[in-house]
């Protein structure tokens, strides 16, 4: 072979290895947050995320996107959505592994440990997580129509998953989805104009006929969904299943899937509703409230899967500047790209803290602080989780350079996490509706200061940046009133809260760079570390395998 076509410096894919056992800032914030949580599971979990096999099914899943097939060959309407093998493989897997709704029927820790999970799941493939993550957070909200939680429950729980088109009683496993938008409102739901008329009443209560349209109608190839719809008392919320309880096709027409930025796998779908039937929950006229029950647990899992993302993200960037040299050394050796390689994994390891630190309040759903941490703690680290991981999906494609832009049938993981960065910001509610409820959260009185001045006492007067930097955030959240400074107070909580949690569960040279890099300084580029702080413990400590 002509010396010109050998390939060389040129790194070998980053498969084969462990996700979890390489991850050792997550293992430290389970150790933080549950000293007893057996993860041997999540071990297990972790080896087959990495395998060669499951990454191919990752990439076919992305490559070969969900067909809608409105009508079959014969000209009758079906309204189903045909996904690759690979989907059925991953959903499969997420699944079995009690990523949906298991926890709610599991004991102890079983949120915390769902959590790690769905984060380690993220790595290999975020898309078919989101009918995974809806399965997840119906529980609480289905409470409010008692006979269909029921009926529902038990196979939304199941570690099965069953893609058949049948009714619930059929089935070994559930999913369920969500429809909340319509074209005319977007965020503002009560501007929602889908009519929701009265049809009698049966085994699972109320009963209505609904009219209208959904803009965004996630995972259409769930069993059930809810929806918002007006009724005669107000906007409500309503249990809408795919199949009827008879066996007969809902009235559902899906009229088209969302041609995406990313999140190829997952079915995406705007639809409507000509005579539906739905089942109400809760109370009429009480729907925003009530669906947002979901709402609130979606927005965990779009922290956990920022979270995620940016570990893959960072291990790719780590494994790559490890194998390529360039100017006469490898690039992770060069001192810049030190810089920002440590830095990158400073951010990694802030948002894990963060993002499990809420995934903990969900499993003491009796204990007053805890209740006091979900409402405060969900808005803050879906806010600046999120919002961090665009630009830090950015900065990891450049450690790759030219190849980390590349796509190349999907083997071009890093591109792929780029398109899917932006999403999970825009999804349950964009910056400015996270950093609103943030205000709305403070506004309710001094039990919740007390609750976040209780989070951040453990690292007091160890850090004079620390000490300075949150020394003004009580007066701040007194005068938490101007909309405008809403997102800057919601920054600077998510940061007050990071380095409290890295005090308490990471080595000490973690915290001491966070504070420096964060909190002392306020640059806004990685790779702008400090002169002083030791580079090389926080990279080795982010190295994959």
């Amino acid at each position: 072979m002509d010396a010109t076509h050998e390939v060389s410096n040129q790194p070998a894919a980053l498969a084969g290895y462990n996700l979890f056992a390489g991850n050792q800032a997550l293992r430290d914030a389970l150790r933080f947050n549950a000293p007893g949580l057996d993860t041997a599971a999540l071990d297990r979990l972790g080896a087959v995320l990495g395998a060669a096999g499951m990454q191919t099914h990752a990439r076919l899943a992305n490559v070969n996107p969900p067909q809608l097939h409105t009508h079959d060959r014969f000209g009758r309407r079906i309204d189903q959505v045909e996904f690759h093998p690979s989907y059925h493989a991953l959903m499969s897997l997420a699944a079995e592994s009690g990523l949906h709704g298991a926890p709610w029927a599991e004991g102890e820790n079983a949120h915390l440990a769902r959590a790690a999970g769905f984060m380690l799941f993220t790595e290999l493939e975020p898309s078919i997580l989101c009918p995974i993550s809806m399965s997840y957070a119906v529980a609480p909200a289905l409470q409010g129509n008692a006979a269909i939680a029921a009926a529902w429950a038990p196979k939304l729980a199941a570690r099965a998953y069953d893609p058949r088109f049948l009714p619930i009683a059929g089935k070994a496993g559930a999913t369920m989805g969500m429809g909340m938008t319509e074209k005319q409102g977007g965020s503002d739901v009560r501007a929602n104009t889908t009519q929701a008329v009265p049809d009698g009443h049966d085994e699972w209560g109320a009963r209505y006929s609904l009219v209208g349209h959904k803009w965004f109608f996630s995972a259409p190839m769930c069993d059930a969904f809810l929806v918002l719809a007006q009724a005669p008392a107000g906007l409500s919320c309503f249990f809408l299943p795919r199949v009827l309880p008879g066996g007969e096709v809902n009235a559902i027409r899906i009229q088209r899937l969302k041609d995406k930025l990313g999140n190829k796998a997952n079915a995406s779908s705007e639809v409507e509703f000509h005579g539906a039937t739905a089942w109400l929950v809760g109370e009429e006229g009480r729907g925003v409230p009530q669906i947002l029950e979901m709402g609130t647990m979606t927005r965990l899992d779009c922290a956990l899967g920022t979270s995620g993302l940016m570990r893959q993200a960072l291990a790719l960037a780590l494994d790559h500047t490890a194998q390529r040299r360039a100017f006469g050394k490898a690039l992770i050796d060069q001192p810049l790209m030190r810089n920002v390689l440590a830095d990158l994994a400073l951010e990694s390891e802030a948002a894990t803290a963060l993002a499990l630190r809420l995934a903990r309040a969900f499993d003491r759903r009796d204990d007053r602080h805890e209740a006091l941490m979900r409402r405060l703690l969900t808005p803050v680290a879906k806010f600046w989780i999120c919002k961090r991981g665009s630009a830090f999906a950015q900065e990891t494609m450049e450690c790759l350079g030219g190849n980390g832009y590349v796509e190349e049938g999907g083997e071009g993981v890093m591109a792929r996490i780029y398109r899917e960065m932006p999403l999970n910001s825009i999804w349950e509610g964009a910056g400015n509706i996270m950093a609103l409820d943030l205000l709305r959260a403070l506004r309710k009185g001094g039990e919740m200061a007390d609750a976040l001045a209780a989070e951040l006492a453990p690292a007091r007067g160890v850090d004079a940046a620390f000490d300075g930097f949150i020394a003004t955030l009580p007066e701040r959240i007194d005068e938490a009133s101007a909309e405008t400074d809403a997102r800057r107070l919601a920054r600077d909580v998510a940061l007050a809260l990071q380095a409290a949690l890295l005090k308490q569960q990471s080595p000490p040279e973690v915290f001491q760079a966070f504070c420096r890099s964060r909190l002392a300084t306020s640059g806004q580029v990685f790779g702008t570390l400090p002169a002083g702080i030791d580079l090389d413990p926080l990279i080795a400590r982010a190295m994959p395998r």
